[in-house]
């Protein structure tokens, strides 16, 4: 595990924003797909500030190799979470709904 700072801290197996619920996953995941620190700190406000973003990507940056078998390995999990415990089809036809809406808005 890489090490916490006053940005991130590990908590269940995981990495949180720093007194949040977010996890760095969600954070790297916009980041990844090219958000800007303040349209994350927009989507998120609960993350506290814009500063905590920045800390946060900066986490990201430095870790690089780090971060991505950290996500790799989210997603693993999600997928034995999602196979033990399949959604009912119409949540997954809400979901599929909002990230189509999302992504048309981002073109």
């Amino acid at each position: 595990m890489m090490s916490a700072n006053q940005y991130i801290e590990i908590r269940n197996g995981g990495y949180y924003l720093a007194g949040t619920r977010i996890g760095l996953d969600v954070i790297a995941y916009e980041f990844q797909d090219g958000r800007s620190a303040e349209a994350i700190f927009d989507a998120y406000p609960s993350v506290g500030s814009l500063a905590k973003v920045y800390g946060a990507i900066t986490f990201l940056l430095e870790h690089p190799t780090e971060i991505e078998e950290y996500l790799q390995e989210q997603d693993r999990r999600y997928e034995k979470i999602k196979t033990r415990h399949p959604l009912p089809p119409e949540m997954i036809a809400r979901f599929e709904a909002v990230r189509s809406e999302r992504s048309t808005k981002q073109v």
